[in-house]
């Protein structure tokens, strides 16, 4: 068996245990009848929601583990199998729970038609109940879910790698990613700005000091002027008796 057909045929197993569970949930599991003296309904229709409440949210779960299997790497399709083998797991117990004993299964269900609560009370008024198919429809669904699991464990070295459509969409054709793209880019023009600028001081000479380039005269410092005491003292006298010094 190859990689891809063993990866596919163990989804589609999910699946179908899967959605075998979550239909069998919608359907009527039990028909109790009630004995001549209860003086309500004759006939009690339990659906699988009733007997079983937990067997919808363990289907929807297998559904949403089939999605993650085909998408996840090597060691997590392992975890993700083996919580699919509980789940499996899980979806026997309720069903076979419920078949084990209709009475208590069914009892939320003829409480709400007759108002009789009580396991005691419960189990006078039943006169006798009727399985449907619906019941063994879930414990297939669970068997397919344990097995597919199972599969998984065993097959799952086999299977392909995720689709590249599930990787980043910026890396690049070589496998890098977005980053060491960048980085990579970045490093290439900082040396090609520094190679342009060398060949062009290599190539006019004479046109750097003129540009500024010449990094002693930029840095400097342009001497401070001093003033002249006395031409200080003058320029006050002036200003005190109203006269602009700098006339």
């Amino acid at each position: 068996m190859t990689g891809r057909r063993a990866k596919y045929s163990t989804m589609l197993l999910l699946v179908v245990g899967s959605g075998l569970a979550l239909l069998a949930a919608t359907q009527p599991w039990f028909t109790i009848r009630l004995s001549d003296t209860a003086e309500h309904s004759s006939t009690v229709a339990v659906a699988g929601s009733t007997a079983a409440p937990a067997l919808t949210a363990l289907a929807l779960a297998g559904l949403a583990l089939t999605a993650a299997l085909a998408i996840a790497g090597p060691v997590f399709r392992i975890v993700l199998a083996l919580l699919g083998v509980l789940l499996g797991v899980s979806v026997l117990i309720s069903a076979i729970t419920a078949v084990s004993d209709a009475v208590r299964a069914s009892a939320s269900a003829i409480t709400t038609a007759t108002g009789v609560a009580g396991d005691a009370s419960i189990r006078r008024l039943v006169h006798s109940v009727d399985t449907q198919l619906w019941p063994w429809v879930a414990v297939a669904g669970g068997v397919l879910i344990v097995l597919a699991s199972a599969a998984v464990v065993v097959f799952s070295r086999l299977w392909p790698g995720a689709s590249r459509k599930y990787q980043t969409r910026f890396a690049g054709e070589d496998g890098r990613s977005v980053e060491e793209i960048v980085a990579s880019s970045g490093a290439g023009d900082a040396d090609e700005t520094a190679d342009a600028a060398g060949r062009d001081r290599a190539a006019h000479p004479a046109e750097a000091p003129a540009r500024g380039d010449d990094e002693t005269d930029a840095d400097t410092p342009d001497e401070p002027r001093t003033l002249d005491r006395d031409t200080a003292i003058d320029s006050w006298d002036e200003l005190t008796r109203g006269d602009d010094p700098t006339k």
